[in-house]
């Protein structure tokens, strides 16, 4: 257990290391807010729908927390191409601590970068519409880094280099955000995006969001908990499994 303690507090200093990284992480997410959240709002009103920023500010959340926790994962095959990564397996201890001290300290980072863009939703007029459910916002926080850092190096684990990034990028990683609803209400929507959204883990921790933070929920807290619950404990052990087959 110490040396997933290790790893978990080396992920996170080394994320607190780079002023550049934390900057420029949070580009992305303002952006959205600000462009989406001013650009769309007067129609998303127009149309019914109520205040966007109030819509809006769980999903940006939750693609800050998802490419955070993804980057973090895949950063494995960084560390492999450049020998830093048989330096951690020579350790004497399981690989599947190394896995799940890793996991944990990248999911905590994402984590942080989700609370910070939490705080800065205010400054564009976000409102919380009960501060007894921000606890459980942070424990939605913590399930969906922790889903996709495990995800992620699950996939950095079977991958040999980084040519295939681009491949993840464009055919997982930015459809589970734009398919999560994220950005759009799930209700009124063809059968067929329906049942595809529904097979999105990221939905039900949008869904969490949004229903822990805005007061509207499409399924239950308790569904969104559960479902997530159950992904992250797969991924985590097939995460840890093909960790441990990794050659260097």
């Amino acid at each position: 257990m110490i040396a997933i303690y290790t790893l978990w507090v080396r992920e996170v200093k080394k994320y607190f290391r780079s002023k550049s990284r934390i900057i420029g992480s949070l580009g992305q997410p303002i952006l959205f807010l600000v462009a989406l959240g001013f650009g769309l709002g007067p129609i998303f009103q127009k149309a019914g729908q109520g205040n966007y920023i109030e819509f809006l500010v769980p999903g940006i959340i939750s693609m800050s927390i998802l490419f955070l926790a993804i980057f973090s994962g895949i950063s494995v095959i960084w560390d492999r191409q450049f020998g830093f990564l048989k330096e951690t397996l020579v350790a004497p201890v399981p690989r599947w601590q190394i896995m799940l001290g890793r996991t944990l300290g990248g999911a905590t980072v994402a984590v942080m970068q989700g609370i910070i863009v939490f705080v800065i939703s205010f400054l564009v007029g976000f409102h919380m519409q009960n501060w007894g459910l921000v606890f459980m916002a942070i424990v939605f926080m913590a399930m969906i880094a922790l889903l996709f850092t495990a995800l992620g190096t699950a996939i950095a684990s079977v991958l040999e280099d980084m040519h295939g990034f681009q491949l993840i990028m464009n055919f997982l990683v930015m459809p589970i955000f734009f398919l999560s609803g994220a950005l759009f209400p799930l209700s009124n929507l063809p059968k067929a995006l329906k049942i595809i959204v529904m097979f999105d883990p990221l939905s039900y921790g949008v869904d969490g969001l949004r229903g822990t933070l805005g007061g509207v929920a499409q399924f239950s807290l308790l569904t969104d908990f559960w479902v997530l619950a159950v992904i992250v404990a797969a991924l985590v052990a097939i995460g840890s499994y093909l960790f441990s087959k990794i050659q260097v």
